[in-house]
Parts: C-alpha cells; sequence; structure tokens
C-alpha cells in the first residue's frame, strides 16, 4: 500500500482517537458559538497505518504525544520545518524491524572492499539517472556521462561522481545565469533542498524498517551527520528530485519561489513514479526494495543493490 504524506502548513490541533490522527482547526475550536455538533463534523480523520511521511511547517501546530507515539510506532517519518519552511528536523522510529539486533551486527561487520564496491554501484546508478534526466529534459543524448558511469571504479576513487555532477549542474539549469548547486544559492536551489530533504526522510524511514542503522554510512561519513547511510542510498534517487524542480522551473520560471503549490507539488515525491526490476513503482515502495537489498548484500546473499533504472 502507498503510504501518505501529510503537510500542515497552518495552525492546527493533533490528537489520536480510535488509532486515527484527528485534526482540528483552533479557530473552530475556540469559537464558542459553535454547537459541539457541528465542530465533530468539522474534524477531519485518517488512520494511522496509511500515512508515512508527516510534515510540521508552522509554530502553531499542537501535537500530542500520543500521536507521535503511534506514527512512530507505524514507522512513520515525522519532519519539522523553520521559520523560513526549510526542513530542520527528523523524527523517525528507534525499532524498525524485528530482528534489528543481528541486523546491526551485520551492518558493523561490513568490510571496506564491500563498502567500496557498493559505493561504486551506486555511483554508476546515480550518474545513469543523471545523464537519462538530461536526455529527458534537454532532448540529447550525453555521451560522456555515460562513459564516466562505466568507468567508475571501485570506491570512485577518480571522483567521476563530482566530475559527473559539474556538467550535469551546468547542463540541467543551463538558463538559469550563474546558476551552481549550493545550499545557500539562486532558486532553484531553494526547491532541491526542500525536495532532497523529503527524499532523505524517505530513505531513512526506508533504512529503518529494514532493520539498518541510517547513521553508519557505506561512503559519508561525517561525525556531525546522523544520516550517513541515507544520505548514501538517496543517490541514485536525487534525479527524481531533479527532473520535478527542472519541471517546476519550466513551469513558474527560473526564479521559482517556494510557494504552498510548489510545495504540495514537491510532496508528491514519495509517489513520484520510478522503474525498478523492470516494473513500475512508487519511489517510496522502490526505496524500500532498495533498503531491503543493501542488507542482502550485509548479509551476504547479494553483491549488488536494487536501484531504479530510469
Amino acid at each position: 500500500m502507498i503510504k501518505k504524506t501529510l503537510y500542515f502548513g497552518n495552525p492546527v490541533y493533533l490528537s489520536l482517537r480510535n488509532a486515527q490522527l484527528v485534526i482540528k482547526l483552533p479557530n473552530v475550536e475556540k469559537a464558542t458559538a459553535l454547537p459541539e455538533t457541528l465542530k465533530k463534523q468539522m474534524e477531519v480523520t485518517k488512520p494511522i497505518e496509511d500515512i508515512g511521511i508527516v510534515v510540521l511547517d508552522n509554530k502553531q501546530v499542537t501535537i500530542t504525544s500520543g500521536v507521535l507515539e503511534a506514527l512512530l510506532e507505524n514507522k512513520c517519518s515525522v519532519i519539522t520545518c523553520d521559520s523560513k519552511s526549510m526542513p530542520v528536523g527528523l523524527m523517525l522510529p528507534l525499532y524498525g524491524n524485528t530482528t534489528q539486533n543481528e541486523r546491526f551486527r551485520r551492518q558493523l561487520d561490513v568490510s571496506l572492499p564491500l563498502k567500496k564496491q557498493l559505493w561504486q554501484q551506486t555511483i554508476q546508478a546515480k550518474i545513469n539517472n543523471q545523464a537519462s534526466v538530461l536526455k529527458d529534459c534537454m532532448d540529447e543524448e550525453i555521451k560522456c556521462m555515460r562513459v564516466w558511469a562505466a568507468n567508475v571504479r571501485s570506491g570512485d576513487p577518480d571522483n567521476l561522481e563530482a566530475r559527473a555532477a559539474a556538467y550535469y549542474w551546468k547542463s540541467l539549469f543551463i538558463n538559469v545565469n550563474g546558476f551552481t548547486r549550493q545550499r545557500e544559492g539562486i532558486p532553484p536551489n531553494n526547491l532541491l533542498n526542500y525536495g532532497y530533504a523529503i527524499l532523505r526522510a524517505v530513505v531513512a524511514r526506508g533504512l529503518v524498517i529494514s532493520g539498518l542503522l541510517p547513521t553508519l554510512g557505506i561512503h559519508h561519513h561525517n561525525r556531525y551527520n546522523a544520516y550517513c547511510l541515507a544520505d548514501d542510498i538517496m543517490e541514485p534517487y536525487r534525479p527524481y528530485v531533479d527532473e520535478l524542480v527542472f519541471n517546476l522551473t519550466q513551469e513558474y520560471g527560473k526564479n521559482v519561489k517556494l510557494t504552498k503549490e510548489v510545495k504540495v507539488r514537491l510532496l508528491t515525491i514519495p509517489t513520484l513514479e520510478v522503474i525498478i526490476g523492470g516494473k513500475r513503482s512508487p519511489l517510496m515502495v522502490a526505496v524500500g526494495q532498495t533498503t531491503a537489498s543493501l542488507y542482502k548484500c550485509f548479509n551476504g546473499e547479494l553483491r549488488r543493490i536494487t536501484y531504479p533504472d530510469r
């Protein structure tokens, strides 16, 4: 079943009743002139089991501890945003798999050669997907990208990821004067930041469900980053966000702002259609296949991670 993404950008009261998320509007609740029956009719409920991601983007959102407990027990990711409406925090369940301890040990015992091989596969998939995005968006085959993908060696010692990225960003947003991919850069960096935060939450959720620690990466190992493995595994999925952002710039202009309408479009990232294992699948479901295959690689059952192929 495809899990839903819920976004709250206005003041709301979120509570729990009979395994249902109850959504109430403060203005309605405070209106003493309204009869209780009418207030009850204006409540909105959502089954907790149907929710995959919750985004809290208003300082006046009130959420009970019971709701948080139910969401996390249901393996849901909860994202909080700052005053600029950018994701700033991520809450995940501590226990996502029945054989958690065993899986942690497998992850901790992974050899360096295997990590390098898995990183090679990850970068090859990322560059190939970037090449496909350029082909679809710019209507031309990018042969150099395919060559770089094929030439990636174990651990990517030649840093072909960076070479491909430089060419990719220069080509994808060629119509945006002075564009470089920077977190604090000019638009559409703002949209990319937001989209990647949603993607990161999806991947971190998938890792937890597969019984893996999102902190222990196969390549990234920043001591201040709690989601190194999520940042590793999301790499081949980034081009799907890039293509969505490209389409938004075509629709809203190169100086596109992070409006409510644009956020709604970016919040569809978990349901974007991808092809994985030769079959069409929602991105969130595909991520689950990727993280499950990663554990099997750690456990010696597989030699390759299952990634989407554009």
